[in-house]
């Protein structure tokens, strides 16, 4: 793995620390990374909430023993010479946004990137800003909608690490960023971009990834947020309520997740005359495997041989120019107090 590059501070003073955090990938698509990669991300009781002596069993006589080799097979279609999706526009956004924090001036600022899964790991993302100096880190969870799933998972994942530290960092975290003015712009940006290519859809889908419908019974806000990232993404495109639906994807077990389900919503919607369709994933911040395997290319099919004739996956917003403001304006926001100029 190539190490990353951080910037010493150039007298302009203490400089601050900016720690990107994606879910993250395995290492390659063979089966023996894959199932590496899964045994620590569905090993976490954020991301599963069974006993742990129970899950055990399930994991690793059962679902290790299968999954791995369907979802190598996954991975395979999506990888990319340069490799995991997600990893590459992941780093470009990080370079993206240390270029803008160049640009900007004052504080200096080091972005830096990690995965909470996988590679590069929290820790090392953490002891490269310790390195460059950076004793006030920001942790921006690349995760428009907060769930205890995901942004919860990385704030145990920086304090597992930092309770083996002497000295700490001063820390913030950002919770989420669903309902924020230049995200929904964005969006709702890159939505007229592909009409504009592609023409006017007979429904936008806005499909998100799923969560077990018992955690939002505990509190999880997920699901109130997205509908809420739904609601204000379609009163930007002043699209009437015939004209746009939102799903639930990627779920896992016999469990009741959120519903509806997307692969479900889009065969309905082609037998009830949907011919002409777009779906778009808001609560993604870089392609991956969720959204190039299976909403680009499995869903794609469901629709067709349903009986749909047009289907066209907008992008996530990955490292738009657009994107990279989003970012800005957030770290803005939240470091008032820390920075100058």
């Amino acid at each position: 793995m190539a190490k990353q590059t951080t910037r010493q501070a150039r007298g302009k003073g203490e400089p601050l620390g900016v720690l990107l955090v994606n879910l993250g990938t395995p290492d390659s698509p063979s089966v023996s990374d894959v199932r590496r990669y899964l045994r620590e991300f569905l090993w976490d009781p954020r991301v599963v909430e069974v006993p742990r002596p129970i899950w055990w069993l399930v994991l690793n006589l059962v679902i290790l023993t299968t999954r791995p080799r369907r979802s190598a097979k996954a991975y395979a279609k999506v990888w990319t010479e340069e490799g995991s999706p997600l990893l590459v526009i992941s780093k470009r956004q990080q370079a993206a946004l240390q270029a803008r924090m160049e640009e900007q001036g004052g504080t200096p600022v080091n972005v830096v990137l990690a995965m909470r899964y996988g590679r590069p790991a929290i820790a090392s993302g953490l002891q490269a800003l310790r390195d460059c100096g950076a004793k006030r880190v920001l942790v921006l969870p690349l995760y428009p909608q907060y769930s205890a799933t995901t942004t919860a998972a990385i704030v145990d994942a920086v304090a597992d690490e930092l309770r083996h530290w002497r000295e700490l960092p001063e820390l913030r975290f950002i919770n989420d960023y669903h309902r924020h003015p230049a995200y929904i712009s964005a969006l709702a940006d890159s939505v007229r971009q592909y009409r504009t290519l592609h023409g006017e859809p007979d429904k936008l889908l806005l499909s998100f990834h799923g969560i077990p419908q018992e955690y939002v019974d505990a509190g999880d806000p997920y699901a109130e947020q997205c509908y809420r990232t739904a609601d204000l993404l379609v009163a930007a495109l002043d699209l009437p309520k015939d004209r746009w639906q939102l799903s639930f994807q990627s779920r896992l077990g016999p469990k009741q997740w959120l519903q509806p389900y997307t692969d479900h919503t889009l065969e309905a919607l082609a037998k009830e005359g949907v011919r002409n369709i777009h779906v778009m994933c808001p609560g993604f911040s870089v392609d991956c495997l969720e959204t190039l395997e299976e909403v680009a290319m499995e869903n794609r099919s469901i629709f067709l041989e349903a009986g749909g004739e047009n289907y066209g996956y907008i992008e996530c917003l990955n490292d738009q120019a657009s994107h990279i403001q989003l970012f800005t304006e957030l770290i803005a926001q939240h470091t008032l107090g820390w920075v100058e100029g």
